[in-house]
């Protein structure tokens, strides 16, 4: 079995990767913070970018690829704390839609769409789009964790399974993107913040920390790159696996937010410190499309039923290869 990334699929991670760390730093979140959570400017870099386009049918003026280039978007998205509807728009509504010209529409970035399902109370982005899917919100704005994030009431709300497993997934993903940038914060403070004479990452404590997140991060990354080839694929048990992706995704993301405090100390409670925003969003993302007791019901009433194998030798079936 092989599961590597193609050359194309690494030139995109890091295209993207390196076009949003120039385009969406920390100094744009604050004033995001600042000014309300959105702008303009910075959809239209998304559109520029080509990421609205990125799922949608070449036939519809898109680039026609599947779900593993779109959660490795995710996880570049997760990573820079991006607050703009394109996860919602172009990586899980192009796979609910049939019609043309709204495919189109979403290719261009004409249309912006939001999301509607039984599993959250609330519809994000519902001011700005031009679809709902799946629903209907009101304009009463809701509070959030993430004050980045713009949450309305639902006013109504079906429960489509596809719309839930996408969601879930690139949810997941931008929680590994998350948890990436948490672990690096941490361990360049720990680099520069001495005590005793010394940087405090030379302390065993603190490199056994910061070694753990790794460690569960190591271990999300190949059950989230699982789950999209198997939902891609149409896999039967592609559900299952989508759960399993959202409970290491979030665990990953929960052990790296605790970690990073630690690391601070004090400062991490602190705004001045850049932290708060990726905690914030990983707590969020954490609850929507399933929070984790959601997730495990999922996963455990497949083991229980036998439609999932366990052990170490089942994180990937035979057959299943990319790359």
């Amino acid at each position: 079995m092989e599961f590597s990334f193609t050359q194309d699929q690494i030139e995109l991670r890091d295209g993207v990767r390196a076009f949003l760390d120039g385009t969406h730093g920390p100094e744009v979140l604050r004033r995001l913070d600042a000014e309300g959570g959105r702008d303009p400017a910075i959809w239209r870099s998304l559109v520029e970018m080509g990421l609205t386009g990125l799922i949608v049918p070449e036939a519809q003026g898109g680039l026609g690829l599947g779900l593993i280039e779109a959660v490795l978007v995710a996880v570049e998205l997760g990573r820079a704390d991006v607050s703009e509807p394109i996860v919602d728009t172009a990586l899980v509504a192009p796979r609910l839609i049939a019609d043309e010209a709204r495919l189109a529409a979403i290719a261009v970035g004409e249309l912006k769409v939001a999301l509607a399902h039984r599993v959250n109370p609330w519809v994000a982005d519902a001011d700005q789009a031009g679809l709902v899917l799946g629903g209907a919100a009101t304009g009463e704005r809701l509070e959030s964790a993430d004050p980045l994030r713009r949450l309305f009431a639902v006013e109504r709300a079906d429960a489509d399974p596809a719309m839930l497993d996408l969601s879930a997934l690139t949810a997941a993903a931008q929680l590994v993107g998350a948890s990436e940038r948490m672990l690096a914060l941490a361990t360049d403070y720990a680099k520069d913040r001495e005590q005793f004479g010394q940087p405090i990452g030379a302390f065993q404590a603190i490199k056994h920390h910061l070694a753990s997140v790794a460690v569960a991060l190591e271990f999300a990354r190949p059950v989230l790159w699982r789950a999209a080839w198997a939902l891609d694929h149409g896999h039967a048990r592609a559900p299952v696996h989508v759960s399993h992706a959202k409970l290491a995704a979030t665990d990953a993301a929960m052990q790296a937010a605790e970690t990073a405090i630690q690391v601070h100390g004090a400062m991490g409670y602190t705004y001045e410190v850049d932290l708060h925003y990726w905690m914030k969003r990983a707590w969020a993302l954490a609850g929507t499309w399933g929070d984790r007791a959601f997730h495990l019901r999922r996963l455990d009433a497949a083991v229980i039923d036998g439609a999932m194998a366990i052990g170490p030798d089942q994180t990937f079936e035979t057959g299943m290869q990319h790359g």
